[in-house]
């Protein structure tokens, strides 16, 4: 096989895979409205798997390219005859209680054995029958010899069973039809300016969750309870009074040693702060940078909401920095400069909370957002920072963040 052939055939499989993980959230979705006693599996027994009450779906999904049909060989077609005649005989799938639903990107041909299996009027499971029976009869290809053994090994009155509870949904959506069907959802629930931020976050948690499913066999299914509580969980951090903190930067962890000699850290040295509390700080730091920074990039801010918000950070310090200088006096040493300064510092770190909006409270917010204020130099905790960070930094050729 040529090398342009298997990176296709690679981008093929890896579509095919991601097209059943976006339409099983979608089917989860669309369950919204019904009780939340559903469950929705991805790659257990089935592409996707629903369970509800008095009804099982399992679907197989095939994700082709434009011009592909779907035929009476095709090999869609009898891969997918095939998991579910196994099924049946090893007693996993009972058709009388489970809808068989296959859905195709692929174009149905009229008077096909999946033209018949189709919804609407001109159904008709005989003939549909009628149809594989004959195809299998006279397939004699090597691809298809497996799926064709599994259809044949099932008893009569089984073939009538399975064929008669599989609907073929032709001419399906495509994966960017599918990703479309999300939007809109998201588009309802937040408005269109941020729905692509939420679906962003609601694809990536059920891919991980899905994974956790297909990787660790006493996984539970993903419930309805659990996607309408993560689908409320993340609706409700895009509205007006909130901000979303995403699960990867709050879990950054960094040391020291990795982040450099930031003006920063530097204004912590000053007032001899330990080393534990200066990885804690970097931490908060780097969480804040990045997670402002995306909401940034996302346009999820409001015009001048940083600055506003700093602004009110800076105000709170600089009363309780004048409050320090004035108890210090202009004769104080060293060593109360810097147990004044250490006080100041403890208030940020575990006493004041200023919230960028009123339900956006995680605390790396507020005191990485310090971190960066004092970086560019706009706080700082020693009486004198101001003084000593120009004596330390002046020697390095101005250069204020040595890291970067």
């Amino acid at each position: 096989m040529s090398g342009s052939s298997s990176v296709f055939d690679a981008s093929a499989s890896a579509i095919g895979y991601l097209y059943q993980l976006r339409y099983a959230l979608l089917a989860g979705l669309r369950e919204f409205g019904t009780d939340a006693s559903w469950t929705v599996s991805v790659e257990v027994v089935d592409d996707v798997e629903i369970i509800a009450a008095g009804e099982n779906r399992r679907w197989q999904l095939k994700h082709r390219a434009g011009g592909t049909r779907i035929t009476d060989g095709s090999t869609d077609l009898w891969k997918t005859l095939r998991i579910w005649s196994e099924a049946i005989r090893d007693g996993s799938l009972d058709p009388a209680r489970t809808r068989l639903l296959l859905l195709t990107t692929s174009t149905v041909p009229v008077d096909s054995a999946a033209h018949y299996l189709q919804t609407g009027p001109g159904r008709d499971v005989g003939k549909a029958h009628e149809l594989l029976e004959a195809a299998a009869a006279k397939s004699a290809s090597d691809a298809k010899k497996k799926s064709i053994e599994a259809y044949r090994g099932l008893k009569d009155d089984q073939r009538h069973a399975m064929v008669a509870a599989i609907t073929v949904l032709g001419d399906g959506p495509t994966i960017e039809d599918v990703h479309r069907d999300l939007l809109q959802i998201c588009h309802f629930a937040v408005g269109k300016q941020t729905a692509a931020s939420l679906l962003n976050r609601l694809e990536g948690w059920f891919i991980q969750r899905c994974i956790q499913t297909m990787r660790v066999a006493a996984a539970m299914p993903i419930s309805g309870s659990e996607i309408d509580e993560k689908f409320s969980e993340l609706r409700d951090q895009f509205r007006t009074y909130n901000l979303p903190i995403d699960d990867d930067i709050a879990e950054m962890t960094v040391t020291r040693e990795e982040y450099g000699e930031r003006t920063f850290i530097r204004q912590l040295d000053l007032i001899e702060i330990g080393s534990r509390r200066i990885e804690l700080a970097v931490r908060d730091y780097l969480r804040a940078s990045t997670q402002r920074s995306r909401w940034a990039r996302e346009n999820l801010l409001l015009p001048g909401e940083i600055g506003t918000y700093e602004r009110r950070l800076r105000e709170e310090w600089e009363t309780h920095f004048a409050v320090m200088q004035d108890e210090l006096g202009v004769e104080a040493a060293e060593e109360t400069k810097i147990a004044m300064a250490k006080r100041i510092y403890g208030w940020v770190e575990t006493e004041f909370r200023r919230n960028i909006r009123p339900e956006c409270h995680d605390p790396f917010i507020c005191k990485g957002s310090f971190h960066i204020l004092a970086d560019d130099q706009r706080v700082g905790w020693h009486p004198d920072f101001e003084a000593r960070l120009l004596t330390i930094l002046e020697p390095a050729g101005g250069a204020v963040n040595g890291g970067d």
